[in-house]
């Protein structure tokens, strides 16, 4: 009899604490929903401090008000963060709660370097490729022009930046890069010059040839003025075409 009494005891004390912690819960969750908590205000800012470019903050905000749900304490901010990270010219967001009506939202901008392939979109300075405004990227500075197949965005990004330092030897300055679909590198340069290099990928066999071109480069454009196109593809030569004329190279291309 006094072990049963003892269970019932401990029963009923157990079912007296749940029903409190019931009653607990439900009002933190009645107080939570009530209109004090209501999101009222966003604020903005950007990661590295500077001022927002291309991201209008006035029209962000209020837009993004009307597509979050919930108040200061449900509000998902894996969703606001996705919610901003939609937005065109923005790279990546962090969002965060502060006490008692508001979310801080730090964004990154891209920052356009060129065009990414035939279909408007634009190659960023840390290689990602995304859609934009296609004339407030211009506003900045002329455009370079990036090719490649689906995840060798980087690599094309990497390559700009080694052949605008070896052609900035003879002052010439690449306006566009292309990797095809068999990985065959081809830069068109500012004088309106096109270079096959071929598709070799490594770097110090794409390096050689165009030594080999930055190296000649003086005597030939000399001689042989307004240069179309230069094949560096060959092992020993190479082979070029000027307003009409065309110059083949005798020895074996690779």
């Amino acid at each position: 009899m006094w072990h049963d009494a003892k269970a019932l005891n401990a029963t009923a004390g157990a079912l007296t604490a749940l029903s409190v912690l019931a009653c607990a819960a439900g009002g933190v969750w009645w107080l939570a929903q009530r209109p004090v908590f209501d999101l009222r205000s966003i604020r903005v800012e950007t990661m590295d401090r500077t001022d927002l470019r291309h991201v209008n903050e006035l029209i962000l905000r209020n837009g993004a008000l009307s597509r979050i749900k919930g108040n200061f304490f449900t509000a998902n901010l894996d969703t606001v963060r996705q919610v901003f990270e939609a937005v065109p010219w923005v790279r990546r967001a962090s969002v965060r709660r502060e006490w008692p009506d508001q979310l801080i939202v730090a964004l990154e901008e891209h920052e356009a370097l060129g065009t990414w392939g035939e279909d408007g979109r634009l190659l960023s300075t840390k290689g990602d490729v995304f859609t934009a405004n296609l004339a407030e990227a211009e506003e900045d500075h002329a455009l370079p022009e990036f090719d490649g197949p689906d995840g060798s965005e980087k690599e094309v990004l990497d390559r700009f930046i080694e052949l605008r330092k070896w052609f900035g030897v003879i002052r010439l300055t690449p306006e566009a890069v292309s990797l095809s679909s068999r990985y065959a590198w081809t830069v068109k340069l500012d004088n309106g010059m096109s270079v096959a290099l071929g598709r070799e990928a490594t770097h110090d066999t794409l390096k050689q040839r165009v030594d080999r071109l930055v190296g000649i480069w003086p005597q030939l454009s000399a001689r042989v003025p307004n240069i179309e196109t230069i094949d560096m593809r060959y092992q020993n030569g190479l082979a070029l075409s000027a307003a009409g004329l065309k110059i083949p190279a005798e020895t074996k291309k690779r």
